[in-house]
């Protein structure tokens, strides 16, 4: 794995979207799920979307089990226009290794973005991304509203983040949440158990700069796997923004961001896909006619 499969010549930014999930609570592979009208796939809009707001390379990082059907869909049915490299994370251990593994990838010199791959974000968002990432030199985090990132009632795990004069000073991983009767509440045993509708919150959509990248391979030298299985973004971020100066934007965006996590999601986003194409929001088609 890892030959470019496009033969674009990258100007913008790359992106890395980190597809080595096991989908434990879907129960399949959820980065093929069909949300699209035509049946396409959460990748298939996620890069149609990526690609039209001017990223322009991505590196879907992938594991040795089911990467290989996920490379298989790319190279069937992705445009051959678009440049596309595939890395290899050999095991289950978060999203900074994931991170990691797409550096041979990428121009280590250049900023690059992040994303998730069962998240559908919306060409906006990545448009206000891509241009961050273009004209300004700091790292950055697409921050939504907490109700217009959740699907359904069944529980997630969600980065709450505190904003201070539009830069990120933390951001706490709160699982097990989901709406309820008395609001949107968080079961994981810290506080606040309610959360409030608009609090800010992290989809792993995230910018970096070049300064990064030892910041990341320290975390890995440092991480014990042993008692913490993974190391993840969330937990990194908020760990260096406490020790380097290190400034992350917050781009506030209203708009709303779905993605597949249980299999009772697969139905909802179909149905919010089907919407957006309805409004113009979308096109009918992710790879055109």
């Amino acid at each position: 794995m890892g030959e470019r499969s496009g033969s674009l010549v990258v100007t913008g930014p790359s992106l890395v979207v980190l597809a080595a999930g096991r989908a434990r609570r879907y129960g399949g592979l959820k980065q093929l799920a069909p949300i699209g009208v035509h049946g396409e796939s959460v990748i298939d809009l996620l890069a149609s979307d990526a690609f039209a707001a001017d990223f322009a390379h991505l590196v879907l990082v992938v594991n040795p089990e089911t990467g290989p059907e996920i490379r298989r869909h790319v190279e069937a049915s992705w445009p051959r226009e678009w440049s596309v490299d595939f890395a290899l994370q050999e095991r289950a251990s978060g999203t900074v290794p994931a991170t990691l593994a797409a550096l041979p990838y990428l121009d280590a010199t250049a900023p690059f973005a992040i994303s998730n791959a069962d998240d559908l974000y919306g060409r906006d968002v990545f448009s206000l991304l891509s241009e961050h990432l273009t004209t300004k030199t700091t790292n950055c985090l697409i921050g939504f509203r907490l109700d217009r990132a959740l699907v359904g009632d069944l529980p997630v795990s969600r980065g709450v983040c505190n904003v201070v004069n539009g830069h990120l000073t933390d951001i706490v991983e709160r699982r097990l949440v989901h709406d309820s009767p008395d609001g949107f509440v968080a079961d994981d045993g810290l506080s606040p158990v309610l959360l409030d509708p608009d609090t800010t919150v992290s989809m792993n959509l995230w910018g970096f700069q070049p300064a990064i990248w030892p910041l990341l391979s320290e975390a890995v030298t440092r991480h014990d796997f042993a008692a913490v299985p993974e190391a993840l973004l969330p937990d990194f971020v908020g760990a260096i923004l406490h020790h380097h100066p290190l400034r992350f934007d917050v781009l506030l965006t209203s708009a709303r961001c779905v993605g597949v996590t249980h299999a009772d999601d697969l139905p909802l986003v179909q149905m919010e896909v089907r919407l957006q194409v309805e409004l113009g929001e979308r096109s009918e088609y992710a790879f055109g006619v």
